[in-house]
């Protein structure tokens, strides 16, 4: 009779054979998909804090472009929204919302485009410096949310880019 560890071994053996023969390739590494991308696009985007760390988390996603093959250019917007208030009317929590509208090209001729949205919160409760704090950190993981969301869509398109 198999232990509970050696069963769980075998389990685990039997599922990557059957991954291994299912087609499904890995989007990273070499032959990935992401690799038609990997240090191949340029990044334009806003010059304020969401656009600096949204550039910075498409870096770190895809590389910095050594032969720039495509450019990326987004639009950010975001608003504040109220999301708790007191009775007496304070707003002690607020959502920031934001969309990023982004267009990849190749050559001066848009081969993918698309809208990405998302939201992240913060607390309004404390100080006046950590409510700032708070919101300038809202910002930036606003940013590199909707920049994993741009990678993301980009990858899935990667295998109809132009080599």
């Amino acid at each position: 009779m198999l232990s509970k560890r050696a069963l769980l071994l075998s389990r685990r053996v039997v599922l990557l054979g059957l991954l291994a023969g299912c087609g499904l390739a890995p989007v990273y590494g070499t032959n990935g998909q992401a690799s038609v991308l990997r240090n191949a696009v340029t990044f334009t985007a806003p010059d304020t804090v969401a656009g600096f760390r949204l550039r910075e988390q498409l870096e770190r996603r895809l590389g910095r472009a050594t032969t720039a093959q495509f450019d990326l250019t987004v639009t950010l917007s975001q608003k504040r929204r109220p999301a708790t208030i007191t009775p007496d009317g304070d707003t002690t929590r607020f959502n920031l919302v934001g969309a990023a509208d982004w267009a990849l090209s190749d050559a001066d001729k848009v081969i993918a485009s698309g809208t990405v949205d998302s939201f992240t919160s913060y607390s309004a409760t404390g100080s006046t410096v950590a409510t700032q704090a708070a919101a300038t950190d809202a910002t930036a993981r606003l940013s590199v949310a909707l920049a994993d969301m741009i990678v993301a869509r980009l990858i899935l398109i990667a295998p109809d880019f132009p080599q």
